[in-house]
């Protein structure tokens, strides 16, 4: 999905030799002019909510939806279902609407994306396996008509539109505009569908394809998944034309019961009304009314039953029809999946080839917070982000297979830990049990690193092994921002009165005698 980004490199240092990387900005480039992602928050958590704990969110309001009754579920402040749906209005769409509360602290679109499945496997009873690949495509879906509202409007019923603004339908691909600004639609083809209760050619059209596209990857797991899904609302609405068609059969052989019923009533009628006319008499009128009466009721079960078969034939039609579109999307899409899969396998081969380097570079440069990344080192083209974006103090070092660095944010439920990185998947693989200053700087002697770490209301240098393990702690306070100095003697620091002490490598206390100010 896509972020517009400026591309400013910094440094990366390495193992041996302590040697800084400096790849420059025009060496560097991205293929296009621009990319789209979703900007999630990858780091560090003060609280880590467990799986279950995020998908209750989502299957407990999905158990409270009634499908054929408009509700709000939920809790505003955090997160809450529209079930907007009216059978009144013809012609457009119905939609669940999940709306994202201020108080809200999902900031990874995984766990987004586990909400709404969860939702969706709880109020429609979809798989697991059905509701996940939904959920990707309803988030991608949401953040390409972000703001559009009028898409929306084209699409949707009065009863929809009427929860959405302008400023705020759809979904953000920043997450930190998430809470209190974030209307996701889930547009419902039929509520009693089944497989077809969510509009998946509503969510999987051609903007949307495209942006998924854009991948790396090219989301070929998740189209493939839509495929298959779509083929089998494709043979279920089959399954369904073929039972309507049977329906439509019987009605209209009820039906001609009914209208064979309805002319020998009349005749009946027809016969004691001229008897009536030859002999007046009360009783031979009375006949005759009798008569007309049951003729008028025939008759109108006759038109009863021309609708019951006039429904059936085309509950048929469009059964069939539903068919025949989700097989003809599914099979276009099949193929576009075989050549990206293709192009994908090739593109893989040929950057295993390339001449590469790790490099950080800036993923926000008012904050100073950078990602790692692989970059051919012929071309500057990138090969392959981290979606760890909030490295901090433009540091990060080599160790084997792995980088560690500071990363994460003091905000919300996010934190700022010392961290390990992998080469292959460049994701977090731990990270340390304290919680270390924002503006720490990291630095490295040996398979030792030294950063400022939270104690309590100070803060105080820590000395980490390669496991992130905490070693040892300075027994002096120092300033957050303190520089951090290794020398053969031992480690320079700032202490929190703003003076010079040298702490011993073996204990971390202080070799440097403690200044008293001037009064």
């Amino acid at each position: 999905m896509k972020k517009l980004f400026s591309l400013f490199i910094i440094s990366l240092i390495f193992m041996s030799g302590l040697t800084a990387l400096e790849v420059n900005e025009p060496e560097l480039r991205v293929t296009g002019s621009e990319t789209i992602e979703f900007i999630n928050y990858v780091g560090p958590h003060k609280v880590i909510d467990s799986l279950e704990a995020i998908k209750r969110i989502g299957s407990d309001m999905g158990k409270q939806i009634v499908p054929e009754k408009p509700s709000t579920v939920g809790n505003k402040n955090k997160y809450y279902v529209v079930h907007a749906v009216d059978p009144s209005e013809q012609g457009k769409l119905d939609a669940d609407i999940l709306f994202i509360g201020p108080d809200a602290t999902v900031d990874h679109i995984k766990n987004l994306r586990r909400i709404i499945s969860a939702y969706l496997s709880s109020s429609y009873g979809y798989s697991e396996k059905d509701a996940d690949t939904l959920a990707v495509f309803v988030t991608v879906y949401n953040a390409v008509y972000r703001g559009k509202y009028d898409v929306y409007q084209s699409k949707y019923k009065n009863a929809v539109m009427k929860n959405l603004s302008e400023a705020n339908c759809g979904l953000s691909v920043n997450y930190k505009d998430w809470p209190g600004k974030s209307e996701i639609v889930i547009p419902l083809y039929d509520i009693n569908g089944g497989l077809s209760t969510v509009d998946t050619s509503v969510i999987s059209d051609s903007n949307v394809v495209s942006s998924m596209k854009e991948d790396d990857d090219r989301n070929v797991e998740s189209r493939k998944d839509m495929v298959d899904l779509k083929e089998r609302e494709s043979e279920q609405a089959s399954d369904k034309a073929q039972s309507a068609q049977k329906k439509a059969a019987e009605e209209q052989k009820n039906l001609n019961e009914s209208k064979k019923e309805a002319q020998t009533a009349q005749k009946k009628a027809d016969e004691a009304k001229k008897e009536a006319e030859k002999n007046p008499t009360a009783e031979n009128k009375q006949k005759a009314e009798e008569a007309q009466a049951k003729a008028d009721e025939k008759k109108e079960e006759v038109k009863e039953q021309e609708k019951k078969t006039e429904e059936a034939k085309q509950e048929a039609k469009e059964q069939q029809e539903l068919a025949d579109k989700k097989q003809t999307e599914a099979q276009s899409e099949r193929k576009e999946i075989a050549k990206d899969q293709q192009e994908v396998q090739e593109k893989e081969a040929a950057e295993a080839k390339m001449p590469s380097e790790y490099g950080i570079m800036l993923s926000d440069e008012k904050a100073l917070l950078s990602r790692l990344v692989r970059f051919n080192t012929e071309t500057g083209e990138i090969i392959k982000k981290s979606p760890v974006t909030q490295i901090r103090n433009r540091t990060i070092y080599a160790l084997g297979n792995e980088f560690i660095a500071v990363a994460g944010e003091d905000a919300g439920n996010a934190a700022i830990k010392l961290v390990t990185i992998d080469q292959v998947n460049m994701e977090i693989t731990s990270e340390s049990n304290e919680t270390l200053a924002p503006d720490s700087v990291l630095m490295r002697d040996g398979n030792d690193f030294y950063c400022v770490i939270e104690d309590g209301n100070d803060w105080k240098v820590g000395k980490f092994d390669s496991n992130l393990v905490l070693k040892l702690k300075s027994d002096v306070n120092v300033k957050s921002s303190t520089p951090i100095t290794i020398t053969d003697s031992g480690v320079v620091v700032t202490d929190s009165k703003g003076h010079l002490r040298l702490l011993n490598k073996a204990d971390l206390k202080s070799i440097t005698k403690e200044q008293v100010d001037a009064k």
